[in-house]
């Protein structure tokens, strides 16, 4: 079949190992002093070894494979002991992969293995509640990976800009930003203005917040540098399929690789099979609005 895995650029790899850690289910050791994927079994695509790498030698394709098997993970996995258990399943949950997380459940409670505590995101900061499966009766607990973790930020009513001089708040409402980090099913979505900025536009254009931000839920990402943009439609379609988006603002810098984020915005509601109405901003890099 033909599905996303990841790839390693043996040219650009230096062996340094910093991947390893990040791969919960063990898809890549380093042999010859490179980088390999042992197994496409063990690769479910997500990426989340990319972001460790220090020379970019990690991304995502789109090929032939061997379907991703959460079974054959588990089976590797489980016997590591509680704390990889626990790491696959933030994983997986962290990544919006509920269908596989619960087939790590299953296996664990099939096979008499206790659930360790872990952590899953948080929504408008109440905990994400997990079906007990097979016996296991206990819901996961609050919290989840300080850079992923999903919750609302509660700003108040929007207020007019304050005066001259003055130093403004964030109008930030809610976390993670970053679309690869973004659960679909975070509440804070429901009803929401979205607000998609390709990532240079915070630094270029002084009054971001103020001006586009306000009363607005964030998303960002690069469409030059990152690595999968069909992901990213993908995960954005999700988002506007899932609930009822009002409207969306795009905002995006004047170099020509930034018209990629309209193209992402584009396609994805496009996916979503949904009509919202779009805004289209662009910044020159002086920070002017054009």
């Amino acid at each position: 079949m033909k599905r996303k895995i990841i790839t390693i650029d043996e040219k650009v790899c230096t062996g340094c190992g910093e991947c390893i850690p990040d791969c919960p289910e063990g898809a890549l050791q380093i042999i010859d002093g490179k980088a390999r994927l042992v197994s496409d079994l063990f690769c479910d695509g997500l990426g989340a070894c990319i972001g460790t790498c220090p020379e970019g030698a990690i991304s995502v394709i789109e090929r032939e494979a061997e379907p991703y098997s959460e079974k054959a993970v588990m089976a590797k996995v489980a016997p590591q002991g509680q704390a990889v258990i626990r790491a696959h399943l933030e994983h997986l949950a962290n990544h919006g992969e509920m269908g596989l997380y619960r087939q790590a459940l299953e296996y664990l409670a099939e096979n008499g293995i206790p659930v360790p505590d872990h952590r899953v995101g948080q929504t408008r900061d109440v905990p994400l509640q997990v079906s007990p499966i097979a016996g296991h009766g206990a819901s996961c607990p609050s919290g989840g990976c300080p850079g992923s973790a999903a919750r609302a930020i509660d700003r108040g009513p929007s207020i007019g800009a304050g005066p001259e001089g003055h130093h403004p708040e964030s109008e930030l409402r809610q976390w993670p930003v970053q679309l690869r980090l973004l659960n679909p099913d975070a509440a804070y979505f429901d009803n929401a203005d979205l607000l998609i900025a390709a990532d240079c536009v915070p630094i270029a254009r002084a009054g971001f917040h103020r001006e586009f931000l306000r009363g607005r839920i964030a998303i960002i990402f690069c469409p030059k540098l990152d690595a999968d943009l069909d992901d990213y439609v993908d995960r954005l379609a999700a988002i506007i399929s899932r609930h009822e988006i009002r409207s969306i603002t795009v905002v995006r810098m004047e170099v020509p690789c930034c018209s990629g984020t309209r193209f992402v915005v584009d396609r994805a509601i496009e996916r979503s099979g949904k009509h919202v109405p779009v805004v289209d901003q662009t910044i020159s890099i002086r920070g002017e609005v054009l």
